[in-house]
């Protein structure tokens, strides 16, 4: 899978207008398909307000977000979308654990809204209930 940054003000804007939008305690998570069905490649933009706090505490924020990209983008993100990740108040804060969570949650939650159909012939059968003897 590659995984490309967005640049540009008009990639930010269409994921933010023609996207899905999941927001958890840590932070928020937009996903739009890609303009072009052929363009298998996933798009990634990052987002931090000056409501988070002074520079170094967006560039905190920015730096885990990346980070978490890395270690989760790879194996559950669609290829063909785009993703733009928003840092909120807790993201430089919390715990990475907790924050990697809360994206992992947001990105399968997404997957699940564009290929429901997908992901319920992946997932392990249910075991059927043992009677009782």
């Amino acid at each position: 899978m590659e995984i490309c940054t967005l640049k540009k003000r008009k990639d930010f804007v269409r994921a933010a207008s023609k996207g899905q939008r999941i927001t958890t305690r840590n932070v928020t998570i937009l996903a739009a398909q890609n303009k072009s069905a052929q363009d298998l490649v996933t798009y990634v933009g990052y987002t931090t307000t000056k409501k988070l706090g002074k520079a170094h505490i967006r560039n905190l924020a920015r730096r885990r977000l990346r980070a978490i990209v890395r270690e989760i983008f790879p194996h559950y993100a669609l290829d063909g979308f785009t993703y733009v990740l928003i840092g909120r108040y807790s993201t430089a804060g919390c715990p990475f654990d907790e924050l990697r969570k809360d994206a992992l949650y947001a990105v399968k939650k997404l997957t699940k809204t564009f290929r429901p159909q997908e992901d319920t012939a992946n997932e392990p059968a249910v075991p059927p209930a043992d009677s009782q003897h």
